[in-house]
């Protein structure tokens, strides 16, 4: 490679190959790591206040949501080491470091809450079966504490919740809670008015019904990007069509995308370039990166440029 060519990727660090030195800076869970605490130390509180309120109430949806906020907690602590151990430098066996370990932690939360579900359900089918004595004005009372401390996490949340999946699942987990507290509420008033305990029992599946959605959804982002696939909001045949719209351009293959932690997409392609272009690179990656500045957002892009032909001798290859 050119002297140019060298000067532009360890500058610009959008068109990189082997061998060249890139940060990645900060990812975005880990610039959300004192909100994810705040938010930590708030749902902690929830949980004992609602524990101690489910006992005091025998109510059987405020144990639920206990068990949710408990859940919320194991998950944010969960986020809070994984944006730790994403935010360890990259070494020569890990070249991007653990910062999918982000990933890793918002799939255990899904599926965790997959769990807290089942067991919502058998408890609710038990207690249909034979209602249990319910204070409605316990319920109100805690689920109203409840109801306000999840807003007040939302609020801290909202902001990296558009930027890390991470911190997403966190603060769907915190919705989910916040619904289901005002789920209880209402179900409190109706024992307190009337004396219908079990509506507490309708309310606990309640809770579980507006869990699953948001946990499989979760779920099913985290594995997109474990799997590797193609970022959702990108466009490999557009991208394709950026560069072979440069004239020296003949060929594109080889051409892959994908995350590798919420906020850092990367990209790989195999480009063949006419043979009168191939002697100065420098100017040839700085054209194609030109080409792809604006419309697509990724944080590493690696570009071989290669002769006509070359892709014969280069073995297995992907479209």
């Amino acid at each position: 490679m050119s002297d140019g060519a060298r000067e532009l990727t360890s500058g610009r660090g959008a068109l990189m190959g082997v061998g060249h030195d890139h940060g990645h800076g900060v990812t975005a869970g880990a610039a959300n790591s004192g909100r994810l605490a705040l938010v930590l130390g708030m749902m902690l509180l929830v949980a004992v206040v609602q524990v101690l309120g489910a006992a005091f109430s025998d109510s059987l949806a405020l144990l639920a949501d206990a068990g949710h906020t408990v859940t919320d907690s194991f998950g944010v602590a969960l986020a809070l080491v994984a944006v730790w151990i994403a935010g360890r430098p990259a070494t020569s066996e890990r070249t991007f470091g653990s910062q999918r370990a982000e990933i890793l932690a918002a799939a255990v939360n899904a599926l965790v809450l997959f769990v807290l579900c089942g067991f919502i359900v058998v408890e609710a089918v038990e207690r249909l079966r034979t209602p249990a004595d319910v204070s409605g004005p316990g319920m109100v009372v805690v689920a109203a504490f409840g109801l306000v401390m999840n807003v007040g996490a939302l609020l801290v949340l909202r902001s990296g919740a558009r930027s890390s999946l991470n911190v997403r699942g966190a603060y769907l987990e915190v919705m989910g809670d916040a619904l289901a507290a005002v789920g209880v509420i209402a179900g409190g008033a109706v024992v307190w008015l009337t004396g219908w305990s079990r509506v507490d029992t309708l309310v606990s599946l309640g809770i579980a019904a507006i869990i699953v959605p948001r946990a499989w959804a979760l779920l099913r982002e985290a594995v997109h990007i474990l799997l590797e696939a193609t970022p959702k909001d990108m466009d490999l045949t557009e991208v394709r069509d950026h560069l072979l719209g440069h004239s020296a351009v003949l060929d594109v293959h080889d051409l892959h995308a994908w995350t590798i932690t919420s906020g850092v997409p990367v990209m790989s392609a195999h480009v063949v370039v006419a043979e009168e272009h191939l002697g100065d690179t420098g100017r040839m990656l700085d054209e194609l990166h030109a080409c792809l500045t604006g419309h697509f957002d990724v944080e590493h892009s690696t570009l071989q440029l290669e002769p006509p032909g070359h892709a014969d001798h280069e073995g297995a290859r992907h479209a």
